[in-house]
């Protein structure tokens, strides 16, 4: 049988922010509240975290992609 062997890297706070801002991290989550089993508010929520520039190349690439996918195009 063979064995996972975990390694440890170290990961620190300058390098995790910045790979959210060149790749981007979506959250998404939802909440009930509720009185007595009875739901009174929903939210669902949907945070895109990434910088202002890979937002930007995302948004052309799409672009590009939806036009590509016109019939004549």
């Amino acid at each position: 049988m063979s064995q996972l062997i975990a390694r440890e890297k170290e990961v620190t706070l300058l390098d995790l922010l910045d790979r959210i801002l060149n790749k981007g991290v979506i959250l998404r989550g939802d909440v009930t509240i509720s009185v007595a089993d009875v739901d009174l508010i929903y939210l669902g929520l949907k945070v895109l975290l990434t910088s202002v520039e890979t937002a930007e190349q995302m948004r052309w690439a799409q672009a590009e992609a939806d036009s590509a996918s016109w019939p004549g195009a």
